[in-house]
């Protein structure tokens, strides 16, 4: 899902020395993985009120006001400095158009893609569900799909995030670890215990 860390690096080394097209360019190699990660998690009661791609906007806006401090001081991968401004401003678009309705976060949102599916979202829900992991028949992606998406929206916030940032931005343990201020055992551990629940809740049966 990120872009590759190499050129990322090159763009990051040229931004220092004051090349601007390279932060253009390293800020628009990574808008759509920052759009991807926000639409994952806008919360659908507010989607039709808030345009993802403001909030994206707004994320790229403030890392480009950001970012001469962040290469004086760059203590975590570029990608993982974003994602903590996207959270940011995604807490802050939650707050302002709740508190505006007056009324709690509503957690249950889908993220399957039905009409466009998303492979590690069926590999995910294959390996999970003992099924093919590339069924041919569309009806059978979009069902896996719905499943997955359903079942992970009945996580706890720290089991559902871990999850999302594992098969979704397809971020390292280590990567997870470093976003959560985990020790990378702790940060395995509580991948493998969201893992167990992600099952239990696909497969009911199996666990009677």
């Amino acid at each position: 899902m990120w872009p590759d860390a190499t050129t990322t690096q090159e763009l990051l080394d040229q931004a220092k020395i004051g090349n601007a097209d390279a932060v253009e360019q390293l800020l628009t190699r990574h808008r759509e993985p920052i759009r991807r990660m926000i639409d994952l998690r806008l919360d659908t009661a507010i989607v039709q009120r808030v345009d993802a791609s403001d909030v994206v906007q707004e994320v790229l806006i403030e890392a480009n006001r950001r970012l001469r401090d962040y290469l004086k001081s760059p203590d975590m991968p570029f990608h993982l400095w974003l994602r903590h401004i996207a959270k940011d401003r995604l807490i802050d678009a939650h707050r302002r158009h709740h508190q505006a309705q007056k009324r709690g976060v509503n957690r249950e949102q889908s993220i399957h893609r039905p009409a466009n599916p998303d492979h590690s979202s069926l590999e995910l829900a294959g390996q999970l569900m003992d099924q093919d992991l590339t069924p041919a028949s569309a009806a059978i992606q979009a069902e896996m799909q719905r499943k997955l998406g359903d079942a992970i929206a009945k996580l706890d916030d720290d089991d559902r995030e871990v999850i999302l940032m594992r098969h979704y931005e397809m971020l390292s343990n280590q990567e997870i670890a470093g976003a959560l201020e985990l020790t990378d055992a702790a940060a395995s551990m509580r991948y493998l215990r969201a893992v167990r629940k992600l099952r239990d809740l696909l497969t009911p049966t199996q666990s009677q």
